[in-house]
Formats: C-alpha cells, sequence, structure tokens
C-alpha cells in the first residue's frame, strides 16, 4: 500500500481516535466539531474495534443513551458546554434532560452493531451488548418509517440537508430555494473560523438552514407534524440505502440472537425498501438520484448519493452500471470519489459536498460494491482512500483533484475508516 508502512498508518490512525476520545464518546475533531454526532460515532466504533473492543461497544451505547422516546436519535449530543460551535444548544432547546439537536442522521448503527457482533473476539459479551441495543435500534428503524414515510412508500425523507450528513450537495439546491430566509434569528457562525470560508457551506445556505431549525422548534419538535410541515422533503437514495442496509444487517442480527418478531420488522422494512428504490433509478444518470416528495419529480443531479446507494445490495446489475459511473469519474479525477461529477458546472472541488471525497462514503460504497461482486472496483475505492492519507493525512474530506486536504484535521472518522480500509487493503 502506497509509500507508508502499514503498521505507521495503523499508529498513526488509532493515535487520532484516541486524541479525540472524551472517555465515552468521540468528537470528529478538536475545535470545529466539540460534541458527539450521531454517525460519525456509530462509524468511529468500527475503527475503535480494532484495538479497544469495549470502547466501540460504549461509543454506540452512549450515543442510544440519548434516544428520544419517540424512537428518534438525535443528530448532535451536547454532553458539555461548548460556545466554539453554532448552533449549539441553546439555539436547538430540544427539551431533553441532556441537550440535543432537534434532527437526526443516516441510520448506520444496524450496520455498525451487527460488524462489531460478526467480528468480536469475546462474543458473549458481544451478545449482551448487541441483544440490550437491538430493541433502541429497532425502534429507530420504526421512528424513521411512521415519521418520514407517510404513504408507506417504503422509502423515508429528509426533511433538512443536516439529515443527510451531505450538507450542502448540490442535490438540495433547487429544492432549498423552497426555504425561506426571512426572519432568521442574528447568528454568528462558528465553523468559519475554524476553516477556509470558501470550503464551507454559503450564508445564503446556513440562513436556510437555520430558517428549518426555527420552524421546526417553533412546532415544539413533533415528528409527528415535522414531515408535512416542512417545505424542504427530499428522498435521497444514500441515506436510504444506508437505512435498508442497516434494517437487514439488524434482521440477522436478532435472528442469530433468538428475536425473530424484531428480525421479521426489520427484514420486511429491507425488502420494502429496497424494491422501492428502484422508482430512483436513472438509466441516463447510470446511478440512483434524490426524489423531491414535495413535486414528486427526480433531482437532475448526479452526486455520490445516488452512488451511495449500492451500499444497500441492490441489484446486481445495477451495482455493475455503478461501477462503471465511478470509472468515468476515476478519468475525471484523481482521487475517488468525488461528491460530484467534475464535468458538471456546479462541480466545486474545495466547498464541503459539492466536490470533495470523503473517505467515509468511500467506505461504505466499496462495502456495498464487494458484496455486490463488483471486487476490483471496490479495491480500486480502497486504494485510491489510502493514497489519500499516505499524501494528505487524516482530513475531514479531500480535493479529488489534487488531493489538498480539506476542513478539520486530524479527522475521527476519516482514522477509523482508515483502520477499516487497512484491513482490507
Amino acid at each position: 500500500m502506497t509509500t507508508l508502512k502499514k503498521q505507521d498508518v495503523i499508529d498513526r490512525a488509532v493515535e487520532v481516535l484516541k486524541e479525540n476520545d472524551r472517555g465515552v464518546y468521540t468528537v470528529p475533531t478538536k475545535g470545529l466539531y466539540p460534541f458527539q454526532w450521531n454517525w460519525d460515532s456509530c462509524l468511529t466504533a468500527l475503527g475503535q474495534r480494532h484495538f479497544d473492543e469495549d470502547r466501540a461497544w460504549v461509543e454506540i451505547e452512549t450515543l442510544f443513551q440519548h434516544q428520544w422516546p419517540d424512537g428518534m436519535v438525535p443528530h448532535i449530543i451536547f454532553h458539555v458546554y461548548d460556545d466554539g460551535y453554532f448552533p449549539g444548544p441553546d439555539v436547538w432547546k430540544s427539551g431533553r434532560p441532556t441537550p440535543t439537536s432537534g434532527i437526526t442522521q443516516p441510520a448506520v448503527a444496524g450496520f455498525a452493531v451487527r460488524r462489531l457482533y460478526d467480528n468480536a473476539r469475546n462474543k458473549q459479551a458481544a451478545a449482551r451488548r448487541a441483544r440490550a441495543l437491538l430493541p433502541k435500534i429497532d425502534a429507530w428503524h420504526r421512528w424513521f418509517y411512521e415519521n418520514r414515510d407517510p404513504q408507506k412508500e417504503g422509502l423515508v425523507a429528509i426533511i433538512h440537508p443536516w439529515e443527510a450528513g451531505r450538507d450542502n450537495s448540490i442535490d438540495w439546491d433547487e429544492a432549498f430555494e423552497r426555504v425561506p430566509t426571512h426572519g432568521v434569528e442574528p447568528y454568528v457562525r462558528r465553523d468559519t473560523q475554524h476553516a477556509d470560508p470558501k470550503h464551507r457551506p454559503t450564508k445564503e445556505q446556513y440562513d436556510r438552514y437555520l430558517w428549518l431549525l426555527q420552524h421546526f422548534r417553533s412546532l415544539d419538535w413533533n415528528n409527528s407534524k415535522l414531515h408535512d410541515a416542512s417545505p424542504f422533503q427530499v428522498v435521497d437514495p444514500g441515506f436510504n440505502a444506508i437505512l435498508i442496509r442497516s434494517c437487514a444487517d439488524l434482521a440477522v442480527l436478532a435472528t442469530e440472537l433468538g428475536e425473530p418478531a424484531l428480525a421479521q420488522a426489520n427484514r420486511d422494512r429491507s425488502e420494502k425498501g429496497q424494491e422501492a428504490m428502484e422508482k430512483l433509478w436513472s438509466e441516463e444518470h447510470g446511478q440512483y438520484l434524490c426524489l423531491d416528495r414535495v413535486i414528486g419529480k427526480l433531482i437532475d443531479s448526479a452526486s455520490i448519493g445516488g452512488l451511495l446507494a449500492a451500499f444497500c445490495a441492490v441489484p446486481k446489475a445495477r451495482a455493475e452500471v455503478i461501477s462503471n459511473t465511478i470509472g468515468k469519474l476515476a478519468e475525471k479525477a484523481r482521487f475517488l470519489v468525488p461528491s460530484h461529477d467534475p464535468a458538471d458546472p456546479r462541480f466545486d472541488a474545495k466547498r464541503y459536498w459539492r466536490g470533495p471525497c470523503w473517505l467515509v462514503v468511500n467506505y461504505m460504497i466499496a462495502d456495498g460494491l464487494a458484496v455486490a461482486g463488483q471486487t476490483a472496483m471496490a479495491e480500486r475505492i480502497t486504494q485510491s482512500s489510502l493514497d489519500l492519507i499516505a499524501e494528505s493525512g487524516f482530513a475531514e474530506y479531500y480535493d479529488p483533484l489534487d488531493g489538498e486536504p480539506l476542513g478539520g484535521g486530524r479527522f475521527t472518522w476519516t482514522a477509523a475508516m482508515v483502520l477499516e480500509f487497512v484491513q482490507a487493503a
């Protein structure tokens, strides 16, 4: 692998994870993100398992200690006060005993817990801990389909771009224009004090993020009302793929741990979701697309979200086409996988989710492609990810054209994914 020795890469990755460890949760990186993030933690645990199995379980257990009574798992838990991040708990006003945000993030926990269990050295202890998490993850999955799939179609919508984790994706541009900017309370951003503003979402986008936050807050974070009340309702194939995969993995795990009813419920969700995903397929683009639920039309934006769909065991024929699509992207970018097509005039190589590579998404795409038999492309993505580490360190994200490290430095989930990649390299 690359010019760095394997053990050197492992040692450096472990160092980053330990540096950002706060005892029972891990921050994404010092300064820029000083709290616990939902899908960050689940994926971080996959890295932690390589050197501290107990600590990996604690990471996810801590997250689920702050699950809402209705089943939602919030996207941020504000364990300690820190004025270096905006919007903080005083803006969210979620009303929880430990302050949290009021929206969620990709439901990767089912996948992560199964992977922890399958690779556990102490199987008995892992079974006990997994069994305790099963009903909590199941409640979160149920929450999604009850609150974000009102027509029972098998696909859920995000109602805020932050929920997808792809905050300023080109996918959202047109739908996001429906979100007003008037009446937003005065604010001072903190992210642009820690990272180059040219690499972050614009002020106009941030105004819309905050309008949605204030709108949902005015409804007392009542999840039974928020979907229909949001002017932004997008069915993201990547977001749904993660949920579908987690349902399928939870079903397998529940079967093994003697919970047949829970297993069947999640198997049904997964199978229905996989069938419904076909509504998002685009022959023209050779991948899945987002759906703007408000107007009932696919969004003409071929981004990494539609490639991430491979994570949920899509039909092998679809996985092959997705692999070929990534191969075409590789002709335009030095590193894989750019979050948008470099040939698109909207592509921005350095601005957050409008072009850069993210190792966490690379990991999930590679995993899905490998499961579908597209091993050559999975290995190519893995190697490209390790090449980025050798050249540019453990950044939050990277320019796919020149490899420049962008966003936060010494980033937790990047280090976690590297430990997973190294095992496969």
